[in-house]
């Protein structure tokens, strides 16, 4: 299990992801499991320019925050429905709420 610190090096590659970079590294995760030869190359490859130890690292960090909202140890945010800037998509996103917990 990771530690439940991250070190300097893990913040720098952490930091350093684009929302477009992420959004690729969880699709790739999706695609290359954990029994997938060469995973982690086949990973780095569909993020781009990121190195196999980036995209390890990275994956490690994604383990622990995993865990630490498993453990209760981050604390869920409050969001306010009102601020959103469309009202008619709130209302929409309450009715879709409402349906869904009917089943």
């Amino acid at each position: 299990m990771a530690s439940n610190s991250i070190d300097n090096k893990e913040k720098e590659y952490s930091s350093s992801w684009t929302k477009k970079q992420n959004k690729q590294f969880e699709m790739a995760l999706t695609i290359y499991d954990e029994d997938t030869p060469n995973r982690w190359q086949n990973i780095a490859q569909a993020v781009g320019d990121k190195s196999v130890e980036e995209v390890k690292i990275h994956y490690a960090i994604l383990v622990e925050d995993i865990y630490r909202i498993e453990a209760g140890l981050v604390p869920i945010p409050k969001y306010n429905p009102m601020r959103s800037t469309n009202f008619i998509d709130v209302e929409r996103h309450g009715k879709y709420l409402q349906l869904n917990s009917n089943m």
